[in-house]
This record gives C-alpha cells, structure tokens and sequence, in this order.
C-alpha cells in the first residue's frame, strides 16, 4: 500500500544558486492486495518510474508511507527486510539492466544470495527450473546479455524477478523496448508465471 506518497527531485546547481526542486509524485495512494494486477498507466513524465522506483526503494520519497503487510517498511528494521525479500522489479530496458559482464546464469543466480535456508545444490537446481519457466534451455546459463536477443534478454529479466518466488513484483513498461511481434508473447510470459505462482504485480504502462 501507498499513502500519499510524495517524490521531490533536487534542483541543478546554477552558477550562483540552485534551482528549484522538481516534485514527481504529488500524494499518490494506492493498494495491491495479495495475487493482484493493478495497472498504473500514463504518458511519457508523468511519473511512472518514479512511482515503481520509490516503491522499490530506489528512489528516496520526500512524504507518505510505503506499507507491507500493513507495516511500514521504512520505519521498522524487520518490515524492511521481509520487504526487500519479497518485491523484485522488472526494468523498462532489459539491456541495461542486466550486467555485461555476467553470464545469464549467475545474472538469474544473483538474487538468491540472501535467501536463508538454500543451499548451493538447490539455487542451482532454481536458476535451472526458472530458466525453463521463462522459455529459455538450461544450455542459456552459459551465455552472456549480448548474445540473446531483446526478448530473451527481458525474459531473463523477469527471470531474475521470479527466481526468488516474490510475493510482489514491479513492472516497469517491460515490453516498450521491444519488437511489436515479441512483446505479445512476452505479456503472455509474464501473465503465466503470475497465474502460476500468485504474486502481486503493480504492472506500469503508457499503453
């Protein structure tokens, strides 16, 4: 849940002062109960990321109260982490988003560092079950980003939102980057695995 959130981007430093701070979000509220899609739709400024950011905790709110189970998950130590854990984000550019560096496998791999309780065996076991989910052969994990297409790149990306069988997950326009042919099935994609495993999805659009 959202309450009134409010999001102030800092001025650009001038030569003698600085200019004013720009508000994104002016008192946005909202709810997503569990195993629920809510849409958030609007054209290109008008604050969509910065909502999805600042729920995700990327970006820093300026007002309101971000909720979790009823807890605010800025103002309580436990809440925060049993947050962190269980909201995951789906960025808008599956390429950018995703490390160059790392293979596919340890890209989908990351995210489970910090669930307790996993042993090696069974993370390994998940990124492989995932990779399938998402319609990508386990022969994948030994690529790398710039060896995929976009829309394989985005289904990694929404494999690495899932691997950790969140219980929320952000949408952020994730399939605006891609070929009008592949973004159906990407949809599709995405719209499977929710049925399947029942997380909550604030999905973000300008469509």
């Amino acid at each position: 849940a959202v309450r009134d959130l409010v999001v102030d981007y800092p001025g650009r430093q001038r030569f003698f002062r600085k200019s004013a701070p720009k508000r994104a979000l002016h008192g946005i509220s909202l709810e997503v109960q569990p195993g629920e899609v809510v849409a958030v739709v609007g054209g290109s400024g008008s604050g969509k990321t910065t909502l999805g950011q600042s729920i995700a905790g990327l970006v820093k709110a300026s007002g309101g109260d971000i909720l979790f189970a009823g807890k605010p998950i800025f103002k309580n130590e436990t809440a925060y982490w049993d947050y962190r854990l269980n909201c995951q984000m789906v960025f808008q550019d599956p390429y950018s988003s995703l490390d160059p560096r790392m293979t596919i496998g340890k890209l989908v791999r990351e995210p489970l560092r910090l669930v307790p309780g996993m042993t090696s065996e069974q993370k390994t076991a998940r990124v492989a079950e995932v990779l399938v989910e998402v319609g990508l052969a386990e022969g994948f994990a030994d690529r790398y980003p710039h060896e995929l297409s976009g829309g394989q790149r985005q289904r990694v990306a929404i494999a690495r939102a899932v691997v950790r069988r969140p219980s929320f997950v952000i949408a952020d326009e994730p399939v605006s980057a891609l070929d009008v042919s592949v973004q159906a099935q990407v949809l599709e994609l995405f719209a499977e695995l929710q049925r399947k495993h029942g997380f909550s999805c604030l999905f973000i659009s300008h469509d």
